[in-house]
This record gives structure tokens, sequence and C-alpha cells, in this order.
């Protein structure tokens, strides 16, 4: 399988000391859909940063696809689609503008720009807005113009920096169609985010980065696997004013209010044994949740482990 994304040994400390990348060592392959995850100030922008060349590091080596990023500027940067944080487009300049101006740095010509133009804000649901000045927009249609402008020259790798911030939930998800859709079509995502749902509903691989370190870098379903419990929350059809008495010693109750129960048992334990034992005890269950998303557990603890060590 080919390489999309190879890191050696990153490291990056700024002129105050910072030392804001540790030696970092990660690779990326072709097709993934691949999660960076961390805490604010862990270390997620400087990577990305570095990746395309605006950040300069202090050691270590990047490649992408396979090319140096130093030695083959040019055809690193083409391969290379960036949606960072903030909003950094002309917001006087029209929609469709804003991406057909993006394809022209990349040597496009004018006729094709204008069709991936027309191409990626038909998907992103943007073209009836194309000749609205792009300061007039929500900041849901700027973040999906953001994604538009960086698949202008359909780069074969995309990074996303947050790129659901301050997004409702309805358009998330249709972002995250859109997503899945161009990954599915060959296109390599790096996605960070503090939307941990979002992590575990997009992406097949994962790296947790904490104070400029590489804590966790597998795939999502064996970190899933490494989960010790989990909580959840059932909604009753009538009121209780006592804990039930549970017969498993492993699985743990309170309650919230009269009509809910946080309870939480091993990953290995079943819940159906829940529902069983709530059942046989005239306990009606209206609802399901899981308190927190599952990733979240994970990450806090992995988080945790890390500053404890």
């Amino acid at each position: 399988m080919s390489v999309a994304i190879s890191i050696k040994n990153l490291a990056k400390t700024y002129a105050n000391g910072f030392e804001a990348l540790k030696g970092i060592s990660l690779k990326v392959n072709q097709g993934d859909f691949f999660a960076l995850l961390g805490p604010n100030g862990a270390g997620k922008s400087t990577t990305i940063g570095i990746l395309s060349t605006l950040v300069k590091r202090s050691s270590g080596s990047v490649e992408i696809f396979g090319r140096n990023v130093d030695t083959h500027v040019y055809e690193t940067k083409y391969d290379l689609g960036i949606v960072p944080q903030e909003f950094n487009f002309n917001q006087f300049e029209k929609v469709q503008d804003v991406v057909v101006t993006q394809a022209g740095y990349y040597g496009l010509p004018k006729e094709l720009a204008l069709e991936r133009a027309e191409k990626y804000l038909l998907k992103l649901g943007l073209w009836e807005k194309r000749n609205d000045r792009s300061r007039s927009l929500s900041g849901g249609m700027k973040r999906r113009l953001m994604i538009a402008r960086a698949l202008a020259h359909e780069p074969r790798l995309l990074i996303l920096d947050e790129p659901t911030a301050g997004v409702d939930i309805e358009l998330r998800r249709s972002m995250w169609d859109f997503l899945t859709e161009i990954n599915s079509n060959g296109t390599t995502i790096v996605l960070t985010t503090h939307y941990l749902e979002e992590a575990e509903q997009l992406c097949k691989k994962i790296a947790i980065i904490d104070e400029g370190r590489i804590i966790e870098d597998t795939n999502m379903k064996d970190l899933l696997t490494k989960l010790d419990s989990e909580t959840f929350i059932f909604d009753l059809t009538e009121n209780l004013d006592v804990v039930p008495e549970l017969k498993f010693p492993d699985i743990s109750a309170r309650l919230i209010d009269q009509r809910s129960i946080e309870i939480t048992l091993p990953a290995d334990r079943n819940v159906n044994d829940v529902f069983l034992e709530l059942d046989s005890k005239g306990i009606k269950v209206a609802s399901m949740r899981n308190k927190t998303n599952r990733l979240e557990q994970l990450f806090i603890s992995r988080i945790e482990e890390s500053n404890a060590s």
C-alpha cells in the first residue's frame, strides 16, 4: 500500500524554548481516513503547519506520497489540500471566484477552474450562492467554501483542521457524507476535530498526540476494544424512588432522577443482562443511550495516563 504521509522524528522548538513537537513519527497510508486527535496545544496544528511548509521544523523529515517536501516543493503542494481552522479567503470575493482563484494558483486553465468550481459548489450546497460575496455566507457555509477551495485542484491528500467547528448538527452530518464519498473515491483524508463522535464515525485510523508526543497510533476498531467499561443512561417509563439492587457485582447503578438510571458495566458484559435484570424487577425501560462517546472515554483515559507518566 502506498504511503501518503511519512513523518520521521519530527521536532519543533520555538524561539522561546517551547517544544511543540518532540520527535514524532507517523505514517498515513493512501486511502486512509485518519484522525489526529489531542487536547489544545498538543501539537496538531504545528504538525499540519509543517506538512504544508507554513511552519519550519527544527528536525526530522516529511514525505508526501514518497516525495520530500523540501526537494519536491511543487509536487507535494499539488498533492495536498488544506482546510485550516481560520477563514483565510478574500471575504469580498464572490463565492465562485474564491474557488476559481485557488484553481488558478495551481495552473488550471480558466475553463477547467470554472468546471471544478461548479462541481464542488454543487456537491457542497453552495452553487446558488456562487455570485454572493463570501462575507455574506453563514459560518457553516464558509466552512464548506473552504473545503471546495481546497479541492479545486483535486489533491490526493486533504487535511482538515477542525472543519466542522461551530457548524450545526444537520450540516455537520451532510459534510460527513461528502467527506466519506470523496474518501471512498480515493482521496486520503487527515482530520483533526474536538467532536470525538465525528472521528469515531468517519475515521478508520487514529493517532493521539499530547504535549508534542504520539501516545496512541492504531486502528479505530482496535482502540475501541481497549475500553474497560461503558456507562449508559436508562430512561424509564415510570418513576423510581430507590436504586435497584442488581445481582451482578461488576455492574454499578445510581439514580439520576426518578425517571433515569446511570449504569456502568464492564466492556465484556452484555448490556442485555441489564435489560433482563431490570425487567425481572418490573422496571420498564423507555430508551437507552451512552453517557459519553466511547472514543471520548478512551481519549480522556489515555491523556490522563500520559500526564501521569
